[in-house]
This record gives structure tokens, sequence and C-alpha cells, in this order.
């Protein structure tokens, strides 16, 4: 994918279920128009599930994934199964895919309950419909449609019903142009040391600067270094109507931008972004009741190989043991290896979240919550161990009950 492209986390992610042999594979090819997934008559032949970020008319850019049957057996079919359900959790729009010659199995009634618990948007395809009886053909409605991937037939139709739901699930967010108007000049602050990538800039900070310029807002970027004498240069004339800085230079840099200047991280701008922000805040006083050994979860949604000052295992761990002065273990998750079971963990530190789409984030959250374990996110953190949650946030007014 190029630097032009829309990354994953910010496609409508449609997911393809349902039981072995249904036609789900063939059915992603009718859709996408191309050979994405591996087609056969054999049960099980869809191993592991299949992603492919592309761009689908009607719908625009979207992540199209084709899932192991939700019937597969045998230890490795318990292991399918599983991954399967994990897709659920990052799923915007559910189809499920179901042999109309056989009728819904016990299954796709339990996908069906599993769409409906996690409020999954979803459409029930009833596939091989060049095979069966007209008269059993059920009615086409907003949440059902009869089709045949074999022969083409009404997979244009299909496709407009799954962009029905999705519009919902692409709705038009912003990071932080609604807090800002056309004349504002907004200074982000980008440190470029060892973890920082050679040549360009992290997700993040490319949505904010885009973000920021669709408006027609103007953006500076500086370092760290810079920013004392940048500031003075500006003057009253050129005057930020926001700093935005990386999480990891908040203090240095909340010491240099003056208290009448609103101040806010990358991170917490996608706390709020992911949906994890008010969470976020409640979670981080947590942090006060850490005590020897617990166990702290750093959650990170991509895998990038980790240098010898990561952010998430080196940098904000050791700031937790300096500030509580406790022997707290820390433990790391990373992509979508996130742990089911949280009970172990006294607290989950996540970051921004930007390779992950919102579901993701949300279901991630939801588990947090089932399962009483607070979480918060890099940003919040940091800023509330320099003591300045408040005015980080301060951008954010109904959080004020919560500080």
């Amino acid at each position: 994918m190029s630097l032009n492209d829309t990354p994953s986390s910010e496609r409508v992610h449609i997911a393809f279920f349902g039981c072995r042999n249904a036609g789900k594979s063939s059915l992603v090819n009718a859709v996408t128009g191309q050979d994405l997934s591996v087609v056969s008559d054999v049960f099980g032949t869809t191993t592991d599930p299949v992603k492919k970020a592309m761009e689908l008319l009607p719908m625009g850019p979207v992540v199209i994934i084709d899932t192991p049957g939700f019937d597969d057996e045998g230890e490795l079919g318990e292991l399918r199964v599983r991954k399967t359900r994990q897709i659920l959790n990052r799923a915007d729009v559910a189809v499920l895919v179901v042999d109309i010659t056989i009728g819904m199995k016990k299954s796709d009634k339990e996908l069906l309950e599993m769409f409906r618990e996690k409020e999954i948007p979803y459409i029930v395809v009833w596939n091989k419909a060049d095979l069966a009886d007209k008269s059993v053909c059920p009615k086409e409605n907003e949440n059902e449609i009869a089709v045949s991937a074999l022969q083409n037939q009404n997979i244009n139709e299909l496709k407009e019903k799954i962009a029905h739901l999705a519009k919902h699930s692409g709705e038009d967010k912003h990071l932080v142009s609604d807090l800002l108007t056309p004349e504002d000049i907004v200074l982000l602050v980008i440190p470029i040391d060892k973890s920082a990538p050679k040549g360009r800039l992290i997700l993040p900070q490319q949505q904010v600067i885009r973000d920021i310029l669709d408006i027609g807002a103007s953006v500076i970027c500086a370092k760290e270094a810079e920013l004392s004498e940048l500031i003075e240069r500006l003057g009253e004339k050129a005057r930020p109507a926001m700093v935005i800085t990386d999480s990891q230079v908040f203090d240095r840099v909340s010491k240099e931008v003056g208290e009448d200047i609103p101040l806010t991280s990358f991170s917490i701008l996608m706390a709020r972004y992911k949906g994890l922000l008010d969470e976020a805040v409640k979670g981080v006083a947590a942090i006060e009741n850490l005590k020897d050994g617990d166990i702290v979860l750093m959650g990170e949604g991509c895998t990038h190989h980790r240098q010898c000052e990561d952010i998430g295992t080196v940098k904000i761990p050791n700031w937790l043991k300096e500030y509580t002065g406790k022997d707290i273990r820390i433990e790391a998750s990373s992509g979508q290896g996130f742990p089911d079971d949280l009970s172990k963990y006294s607290l989950i530190i996540h970051c921004g979240g930007c390779m992950l789409n919102e579901r993701e984030i949300r279901y991630r959250m939801k588990c947090a919550k089932d399962q009483g374990v607070p979480i918060t996110n890099y940003g919040i953190t940091i800023a509330y161990m320099n003591g300045i949650l408040k005015r980080s946030v301060a951008i954010f007014p109904h959080l004020n009950g919560l500080l």
C-alpha cells in the first residue's frame, strides 16, 4: 500500500462468515471481481482469514475478509473457529453466507446471535440460488438476499445492500479539525529520535496534518528543541490556536508553551477518534493503586520492530515504576494478539490504536470493562504522571466531571 492509500484502520471492514462449503470464498471473489480466495468443493479450503484492502464500488476504500468455516471440526478446526471469532471484533459489516440448498445450520444461528450481541450490522446472503427451487428463495428484504456467486446473480444488488449497511460505519469523523477554524495556526511538536521512522512521519501525525489542512487551517511542525525559539519568533501575530505534541515530550513542551495556549497530544486525539478517551481518563487514576507485583499490560496495535527506546515497552514502564515507586511487572501485546483473559492485569495502557479500526478498540475497551480492569492510553498516562492531564484534555469540556 502506498503512502497515498487509505490506511486499513480507516477502511470499512466487511467480513464474510458462514459454514464450510456455503460458498463464502466464491461470493467474496464475485463481490470483489478478483480471485481473492481459493475456491474448492473440498470442505475447509479456507484455513485462515484472508484479508484484502481495496477500493470497492459503491463503497470506496474497504477491507474484505474471508473467514474459515464456522462449523470446522477437530483440533485445527477449533483454532480456525477461534480466528473467525476474533474477526468479529473488528468487522464493521458482517455478511452471513448460507447455502440455500441446505438451509441455516446451528453454526449460522450462533453467528447471527453474535452479530446481534456485538451490534454488528449484518446481511444474510442465501447463496447458490441457481440450484434452488424459486419457491424456497426468501423474499428480498433489507437484511436478506438470494444470490448465485457462480452465475453472478444479484451480486450488484448485494453490493448495494452492503454499502447501505457500511455507510454508518464510515461516518465523517475528525481528529481535531472540529475544534478549529480555517484562520487558525496549529503548531505540531514532532520529536525525531531513534524510534522515529526514517524519512517519514508516523500515521497519527500524517492524519492530524491532513485533517487540519482539510478545513483550510495552517500547520507548523517543529522538533521539541526548536520549540521555544519558534514560539518567540511567531509572536502574537502568528500565535498558535493549539499545540499538539508527541506524548513522550509532554513535560518539556508543557513548560515552554504558555498556559493560555491549548495543549494536547496526538495520542489523546487518537483516543477520542477511536472512542477510548472517556474511559482512558477514568482509568488512568488506577495508577495510584498499583502495588508491588501488580501486572500492567502495554497494548499495541502494530507489530513494529522494537527499538531500545521503545515508548510502550521501555519509556512508559520506566516512568511508571519511577512515578509509583513500586516493583511493577510489565507484559506487552502487539497487533491482533490482545489477550481474551485480562483478569491478571491491574491496569491496561493502550497505544493510540492508529493501526486498529474503531470497532477493535471499542471491543478491547469493553473486554476490560467487563472484566473490571481499568484501561487508559499512552498519552493520557504520560500527561497524568506529569501533572498536566487537566490541561491536556481541557479542549474537551465534557471531561471536567471525570477529572
